[in-house]
């Protein structure tokens, strides 16, 4: 039995009323038997909520991205003789964003209804309906009966993807790259394309000498970049993933990186796959069609969560072996810790870059750069001496890094998706792709 504030109240106003009329505790005793006569009365009068049952009827998709609207409903059948009248309420966990979780709830015998709860999820990930709840009062509103069922369901929250908003000014730039556009790229790709008249500013180790010498002219070769190249993208889910940088783990910005540079890359005629890794593969999209890459590299990043255990990369060097057998383009989105960088990545990246073109990009915290500008007390100044510290190491790092042939993008959250795509198209241009 389930008592509601309607209840409370008449209790507490009839204990009031006889204590000032009838100061006795009989009195007390006799409205409080009254009331609760009446919930008994108000329960028996109740519909009964056990026969009730569910199904899920998801109107929108049940995947979609972190911010996006979804809208599940619950379908219910009314099982018996009795008018229900009360309240449904739809539990999800708060990350999946359920608005108006509670529902008034009105049922003649053998009715359905239908119940909307819409969803707005604040995090990726798989989202599991946990149970629905009916209360059901009786015809006076005193107390009721309450009870749970079971329906089962999954919304799974793909990746917000912002940086999208980058891709078309990128694919501009790429259009110009691969001649398309009407602006033409000096200097050298890896594949001929044609040749025209020189202009002043061009490449002179581009002068295509005998055919100056045949139309009495200067002219120049133009090139575009080769296609069908290999980039392998592969997240590190390690401890080191985990840290928050702004409002989100590591892990997401490069997440939204790394789809902001397989859309480019699928767009310019490369074959992209991912791999995450920390001590196991924990997601693997190999040989996807173009036009499937996002959908699948979205579907494989959705329930990826940081592992807080430190990364086999030796284990991931010798994955990385197995899925890249050509010469590729492999993206590590991983950090610049000097212990992780040292003890990990540089005995296993002298063999990669030795096959492939390595590139790695990792998440600047801007707080450390805020903290180096503080000078105004002594505390600002030990943070500011703290955070310089940590910004030589980082500097010290990549140099070491890059001594070894990796192309390091050492960015803050909101530029790392930019600057990593910027970065694939200057290899691109310059033919180290």
């Amino acid at each position: 039995m389930t008592l509601t504030y309607r209840a409370a109240l008449l209790a507490a106003a009839g204990v009031v009323v006889v204590a000032f009329a009838v100061p006795s505790r009989s009195g007390i005793a006799l409205v409080t038997a009254a009331v609760v006569l009446l919930a008994l009365v108000d329960v028996a009068l109740a519909g009964a909520v056990r026969p009730l049952t569910f199904r899920r009827e998801v109107t929108g998709d049940t995947a979609g991205r972190a911010g996006a609207g979804a809208s599940g409903t619950v379908s219910g059948v009314r099982l018996g003789e009795t008018t229900q009248r009360g309240t449904l309420r739809d539990a999800w966990p708060p990350s999946a964003g359920a608005a108006g979780q509670r529902h008034p709830l009105e049922l003649s015998p053998g009715e359905r209804r239908r119940v909307t709860t819409v969803l707005r999820p604040t995090r990726r990930g798989d989202k599991h309906a946990h149970r629905v709840t009916v209360r059901s009062l009786g015809p006076l509103g005193l107390a009721g009966r309450q009870g749970s069922h079971e329906v089962p369901w999954t919304v799974r929250a793909l990746p917000a993807f912002d940086s999208r908003k980058h891709l078309p000014t990128r694919l501009a730039r790429l259009r110009e790259l691969d001649g398309r556009a009407s602006v033409l790229v000096r200097g050298q790709g890896t594949e001929f394309d044609s040749l025209r008249d020189y202009v002043v500013g061009d490449d002179v180790r581009s002068v295509d000498w005998r055919a100056t010498a045949r139309r009495g002219g200067v002219v120049v070769r133009t090139w575009r970049p080769e296609r069908d190249r290999h980039v392998l993208v592969v997240l590190d889910t390690g401890r080191t993933s985990a840290g928050r940088v702004g409002d989100a783990p590591r892990l997401d910005h490069a997440m939204d990186a790394g789809l902001l540079l397989a859309a480019l890359a699928t767009r310019a005629g490369d074959r992209v796959d991912l791999l995450a890794y920390d001590r196991t593969v924990r997601a693997d999209v190999r040989r996807a069609a173009p036009r499937e890459v996002l959908q699948r590299f979205t579907a494989a990043m959705a329930p990826l969560s940081s592992e807080l255990v430190e990364a086999d990369h030796r284990g991931l060097a010798a994955a990385i072996a197995l899925r890249a057998t050509q010469r590729s383009l492999v993206v590590l989105l991983t950090g610049l810790d000097t212990a992780v960088v040292e003890e990990g990545w540089l005995p296993v990246l002298g063999a990669l870059t030795r096959r492939h073109e390595v590139l790695l990009a990792a998440v600047a915290d801007p707080r450390v750069e805020e903290l180096a500008r503080g000078r105004a007390d002594a505390r600002e100044v030990y943070a500011a001496a703290a955070a310089e510290q940590a910004r030589a190491e980082r500097r010290q790092v990549t140099s070491t890094l890059e001594r070894l042939g990796v192309t390091v993008v050492d960015r803050p959250p909101d530029e790392i998706a930019p600057a990593l795509a910027d970065t694939y198209l200057a290899l691109k241009k310059a033919g180290r792709l």
